[in-house]
């Protein structure tokens, strides 16, 4: 069913449809005539505001959980509120400095993105989500150096000047001559390539027997090799922070729909999917309830947007999820800000 455009509706339902909407998401409650009329905003009787409620709840805007409640608004209802009425709060001044300071400061990327998750469910009360980034950096060097007899440090360096450290463990002690030998033999064969390909090409190479490699050098890059295949396949498509923020003393009789929502954010491949989904996107969207089949039995909505270089391409996706109820007038330009904000992070 398609909601009738926003300027269809008199002035009188559309702004009974807004109070409505506004104190739903406020408290989480159906919405009675009396408390429209208590409010003083329309200068109508409760049964003539219930006249209107009845008017909205035919076009499909509003709906009664039980016969002698309040009305709440349906997914649809949400839609034609946050497109045609919602007035947007931007973050004030205070607030953005509070983002880009936290943002901004120097550590590792993986670090960046968690703390943006983190950031996010502060913001909103609900869960923080960010996609990682898909794309891999190409590697200009690497440095292996001695730890202890049993390990090693890789030192990993980006040809956007990121790097990355990563513990390799080893057999037993190896000379400093051989941690050398296996470093520039890994960096020869990672120029112009991601590591997972140069990965590929040099564990190709030494099952051949076309390397040059001495043995102790060539258990250290299979070491290396193994090590790295390894991380890629544990890290996170998908951090999510706050997923405790979604159980409050509202979801007290709606239990079912919070296991369902806490359900669907462990499989984070499926969230990763819908995020991704806002990659071609100018700006933040807005997914509410069953408008995706994801999350169309929690009733939940999820506010993204995509996180650019300085280049302006696509890095990744970040957003919030919770229930429908979201400030939705507050928490788009705050996802929006934290996405131009992490986006700095990158080269």
């Amino acid at each position: 069913m398609a909601s009738p455009p926003i300027n269809e509706l008199t002035n009188r339902a559309r702004e009974i449809f807004r109070l409505v909407v506004e104190d739903y998401l406020a408290s989480g409650q159906p919405v009675g005539s009396k408390t429209i009329a208590r409010r003083g905003e329309v200068n109508l009787s409760p049964a003539s505001i219930r006249s209107v409620l009845s008017e909205l709840e035919g076009f499909g805007l509003l709906a009664a959980p039980h016969t002698s409640a309040g009305r709440l608004p349906t997914d649809l209802g949400l839609r034609l509120f946050v497109d045609g009425i919602m007035q947007v709060a931007e973050p004030t001044q205070a607030e953005r400095a509070a983002i880009e300071a936290q943002l901004g400061q120097p550590g590792p990327i993986e670090e960046a993105l968690a703390n943006t998750s983190s950031l996010l469910s502060n913001l909103s009360g609900a869960a923080g989500m960010v996609m990682v980034p898909q794309r891999e950096a190409q590697l200009a060097q690497v440095n292996l150096v001695p730890l202890d007899d049993r390990r090693a440090l890789a030192v990993l360096v980006g040809e956007d000047g990121h790097v990355e450290n990563r513990v390799l463990d080893l057999d037993g002690p190896v000379a400093p001559g051989t941690l050398q030998e296996a470093g520039n033999y890994i960096t020869a064969r990672l120029r112009g390539r991601t590591l997972a390909d140069a990965a590929k090409a040099m564990q190709a190479e030494i099952r051949s027997g076309k390397s040059e490699l001495d043995e102790a050098s060539q258990r250290l890059v299979e070491a290396g090799i193994a090590t790295w295949s390894e991380d890629a396949t544990k890290r996170p498509v998908l951090i999510v922070r706050g997923a405790s923020n979604l159980i409050d003393e509202s979801v007290a009789t709606d239990l079912e729909r919070v296991r369902q929502l806490l359900d669907d954010l462990e499989n984070k491949q499926s969230v990763a999917q819908l995020l991704d989904n806002a990659r071609q996107a100018e700006s933040t969207r807005i997914f509410i309830g069953a408008e995706n089949r994801l999350f169309a039995l929690s009733g939940s909505s999820v506010i993204a947007a995509p996180y650019r270089d300085r280049e302006g391409k696509v890095v990744g996706v970040l957003g919030v999820i919770g229930p429908t109820r979201l400030n939705y007038a507050r928490v788009v330009p705050m996802v929006d800000f934290t996405a131009q904000s992490l986006g700095k992070r990158f080269g």
